[in-house]
């Protein structure tokens, strides 16, 4: 009987041995199932074993970018620049009344600033996101990661068109927002592809010349500028053509004011925002009514060279805040600008669905204000774009 007891023990236990060297590789496949693999921007594939609830961002603009796929962006933040500057100052009011708590998250530098490990540390986050080309190097990520914290990569900024959707993408799975980020892929494909196909279909068109100043106004100097790449690539996307391109080399630069006086552009579009009010700069956005923007707009115009513009003496004068440019919602500004430089084909009408539709269907927080203005129904451009050989006039690089 003991005998026969022993051997029915012995059965079992072979039958768990069994069961459990069955199950357990059923239990490690179903963990690296789980685990989220992501390769970013800069290439680097990097693991994570769940989506991300403690993030730390280089710059406040990457709110936004949470806000379109997640109900509380805020929320997801242990750490962040506090760069009210990037956002505007009624923006982040905003996203403090949304979440009171965005005001006293730890403080880390923004991408703009020397790179510092410890504060990030400090916020014991689960992934650092970084803007490409910006941050820690090499030997800095290697330490955050031997410390469990993640990093990784993505682009609003430096190569929107290239970068933003991926980087989209990228922050879905970062926090476990897959279908989210891909909604709003698709919505903003779908835009920026309406603007290509109605270009594709006027055939050859003239590319007007147009003078982009940059936050303008900021200081008594002119003039800010971008040049190759970066903000200049929304007007070419559009059916422009910056001027700024064919003297500056790199993303942005300045101008002097005889060169853009010589080339005498087609258009003049300047870009401002509400935090400029200290500056006496261009405002207009959250805060701002129509009536004012365009007040102010009519100022920045008026300066001694600029309003020697012929764009200017026949009111082909635009603005918008320069936080809808190296966005998220860049969409937006593609639209606005689409309108300013091609009216006869788009309508600043559209951009407004564009933006209604935004803050109904994806923000969190949603973007209020006076976004954009001109100071007057402008019609075409003359259709002969002035030569490039203009840009034989002096200007800074």
């Amino acid at each position: 009987m003991f005998f026969h007891y022993s051997n029915s023990r012995l059965a079992l236990a072979r039958g768990f041995l069994w069961a459990f060297s069955y199950v357990l590789p059923m239990l490690a496949s179903s963990a690296a199932l789980a685990a989220i693999e992501i390769t970013d921007i800069s290439g680097r594939v990097v693991t994570l074993e769940a989506p991300a609830h403690r993030l730390v961002i280089d710059d406040g603009r990457l709110l936004i970018a949470l806000a379109l796929i997640s109900a509380d962006p805020v929320g997801l933040v242990a750490a962040w620049p506090h760069d009210v500057n990037r956002l505007g100052e009624k923006t982040y009011e905003a996203y403090r009344a949304h979440s009171p708590a965005i005001e006293t998250l730890p403080k880390i530098a923004n991408s703009a600033e020397s790179f510092a490990l410890e504060p990030i540390v400090a916020a014991k986050p689960d992934v650092a996101l970084f803007t490409a080309g910006t941050g820690p190097t090499a030997e800095q990520v290697a330490q955050m990661e031997a410390l469990g914290i993640r990093v990784v990569f993505i682009d609003f900024f430096a190569h929107p068109f290239q970068n933003a959707e991926p980087s989209l993408a990228i922050l879905g799975k970062v926090i476990g927002r897959e279908d989210a980020a891909k909604a709003f892929v698709n919505f903003r494909q779908a835009h920026l592809g309406h603007i290509r196909d109605v270009l594709a279909k006027a055939g050859d068109f003239a590319r007007p010349n147009v003078f982009l100043e940059v936050h303008a106004g900021m200081s008594e100097d002119c003039c800010n500028s971008p040049g190759k790449g970066n903000v200049g690539d929304y007007v070419e996307l559009v059916g422009g053509h910056n001027i700024g391109a064919d003297v500056l080399s790199g993303p942005s630069g300045r101008l002097n004011l005889e060169y853009v006086i010589a080339r005498n552009p087609d258009l003049y579009i300047a870009t401002g925002g509400p935090h400029f009010a200290k500056t006496g700069g261009f405002v207009l956005g959250p805060g701002y009514d129509a009536a004012a923007a365009k007040a102010s707009l009519a100022k920045i115009a008026a300066r001694p060279g600029i309003a020697s513009l012929e764009a200017v003496k026949q009111r082909r004068v635009f603005g918008l805040m320069h936080q809808l440019l190296n966005s998220p919602i860049d969409l937006v500004a593609a639209e606005v600008l689409a309108s300013f430089i091609h009216p006869e084909l788009f309508s600043a009408a559209d951009a407004q669905k564009t933006l209604d539709e935004l803050n109904q269907k994806f923000l969190a927080v949603p973007v209020t204000g006076t976004l954009w203005t001109g100071l007057a129904d402008a019609a075409p451009p003359p259709a002969a774009a002035k030569a490039s050989g203009d840009a034989e006039a002096k200007c800074d690089h």
